[in-house]
């Protein structure tokens, strides 16, 4: 992978458009999780060091091309100020007279937040006009939204071919995990893959068992591939019409000479609640009326001796029903060995997508780890082994 960053961008006295991605939660008129807003302080900051105007553009919530008030980015802008810690002013539109009077405006220290990309057809069709509106509003482009880098969109993909473009800070540091992780890993390379469904990961198993050289499968999912052995796994969620994927999936990973590991012990319970009586069996040993709720101890057992031997460890989806005890025990304890050893050097840890964020966090080992990504659907179709249209504008450029 090849691509400018902002240290090889001369940005001094330059109106720089900055694609970004702080669609953050909002109740009530409140930001409530201010994560994504974090993450871009840094390419703000380094671009107002070297002398330039950040421009940024958004995305907020999905508008379909119509201007929905709800899905104003004005209303978060105080918020984004208050991160920043800079002077942030708001332009009523992201195109056109009121985007260009906002930018002219824009006096050194300052940052512009335009108003919601998705207002405008143009957005996601991808327009070249609009993205040469967009454009015709800066003299650089820094894309900073990994997370939106999967959506050949006018502020992703088509700006890029019209302006001197770089990766932000925040999209650097996305990309030299992700290659590191499966680009070019130091091995042996473990991925743990989690969730309810096969079927939603399908590209993803495909691509990992001809990649890494151990593969654990958690939650759900493990229950369809034990199913697809022919063991019983009783009232647990599994996808048995799945069973002949689950099999040629094993078969790959045999070509591959990649590792499975299944749980070869589970917690079952007849309910799925908190406080619900559960035990512990073998894998195979599930009573016909219950339910696989997590891996067990001799299971966790295993995948710790996995961890130990590898160098690097790709992370997506708990092991099991992590939202409640004690069905997050597995998860807990496999997240705070791969922290353990990601603090001792001896492992690199690169881990999103989806439940996983959740999970780690709520285990307490999500600091630890090496890179934990908030990308979610841009995460997965990178491990999935697609080319994701924002990146390939960076590559481009």
């Amino acid at each position: 992978m090849h691509w400018k960053t902002l240290d090889d961008m001369d940005l001094a006295g330059k109106t720089v458009l900055v694609r970004v991605d702080i669609n953050v939660p909002v109740e009530d008129g409140v930001v409530t999780d201010t994560t994504r807003i974090d993450r871009i302080a840094p390419t703000v900051r380094d671009i107002l060091g070297a002398g330039g105007k950040p421009v940024l553009m958004a995305h907020f919530g999905r508008p379909k091309g119509k201007v929905v008030p709800e899905m104003s980015l004005g209303l978060i802008r105080e918020t984004v100020e208050e991160v920043l810690g800079v002077p942030v002013r708001f332009a009523s539109d992201c195109i056109g007279g009121p985007a260009k009077t906002a930018v002219a405006a824009l006096a050194p220290g300052e940052v512009l937040l335009l108003e919601n990309t998705r207002f405008h057809e143009g957005e996601t069709a991808n327009d070249p006009m609009f993205a040469a509106s967009l454009a015709a509003l800066g003299e650089a482009y820094v894309n900073d939204a990994f997370s939106a880098a999967h959506r050949a969109h006018a502020s992703t993909e088509g700006i890029a071919r019209l302006l001197p473009s770089a990766a932000g800070r925040l999209m650097e540091a996305e990309l030299k995990a992700l290659q590191a992780a499966l680009g070019t890993p130091e091995r042996p390379v473990v991925a743990v893959v989690g969730g309810a469904k096969v079927s939603t990961k399908l590209e993803l198993l495909s691509n990992l068992v001809r990649k890494v050289d151990h593969l654990v499968i958690g939650g759900g999912m493990a229950n369809t591939f034990l199913a697809a052995k022919g063991i019983d796994v009783g009232k647990s969620l599994a996808e048995h019409e799945m069973t002949d994927t689950a099999n040629e999936i094993l078969a790959r990973a045999d070509e591959a000479a990649c590792e499975i590991i299944l749980p070869s012990d589970v917690v079952v319970a007849r309910e799925f609640a908190a406080g619900a009586a559960s035990e512990t069996v073998a894998a195979d040993a599930c009573p016909p009326d219950a339910m696989i709720l997590d891996a067990g101890p001799e299971s966790v057992a295993r995948i710790e001796v996995v961890f130990e031997a590898a160098r690097t460890l790709i992370w997506n989806g708990p092991l099991g029903a992590f939202e409640i005890a004690p069905f997050d025990t597995a998860t807990n304890a496999a997240a705070s060995k791969a922290a353990a050893l990601t603090a001792a050097g001896s492992l690199i840890s690169v881990a999103g997508g989806g439940d996983t964020v959740a999970a780690l966090n709520k285990s307490g080992a999500a600091d630890q780890f090496t890179y934990v990504s908030t990308a979610g659907g841009a995460f997965l179709e990178w491990m999935e082994g697609k080319e994701l249209p924002g990146v390939a504008a960076l590559e481009r450029a």
